[in-house]
């Protein structure tokens, strides 16, 4: 069931949350609105360390000296964690690992630090979500 309450806002905080919900393609404010609270609940269900999923994606120099052991050990450590990898090679040097991992957010945050200090990895991303059981 859907309840309904105002908000005030400062004439040009609207201006540009609307600016906003144009650029982000939404129909109407009430589903940016639940979008942006939903977000917060998200960044706060990983500050208290809880069971959460994360998306971690990488793009590495496969000849760099056992770079691509060293990735794999590293997830062997997860593997309880790990739902999915996907291994891409992008071009000749680089490839893109894409790995879906859920469990403590503390652990999902280690297992993206330690692939991100790997020597000959170019870029390392975490994109951080949600189980989807607490939000509504």
């Amino acid at each position: 069931m859907l309840k309904r309450f105002t908000i005030s806002l400062d004439e040009k905080l609207l201006d540009d949350f609307d600016t906003y919900i144009s650029q982000q393609k939404y129909v109407n404010r009430s589903e940016a609105i639940r979008d942006l609270i939903r977000s917060s609940f998200v960044v706060k269900e990983w500050q208290a360390d809880k069971d959460v999923v994360g998306v971690v994606t990488m793009v590495y120099d496969h000849h760099q000296h056992k770079l691509q052991e060293k990735v794999t050990e590293i997830q062997h450590d997860y593997h309880h964690q790990i739902v999915s990898t996907t291994h891409v090679h992008m071009d000749h040097h680089n490839c893109l690992e894409v790995i879906i991992i859920k469990g403590k957010a503390g652990s999902v945050n280690e297992l993206a630090d330690r692939l991100r200090s790997l020597r000959g990895v170019r870029n390392c991303n975490l994109a951080m979500s949600t189980t989807g059981k607490d939000l509504h």
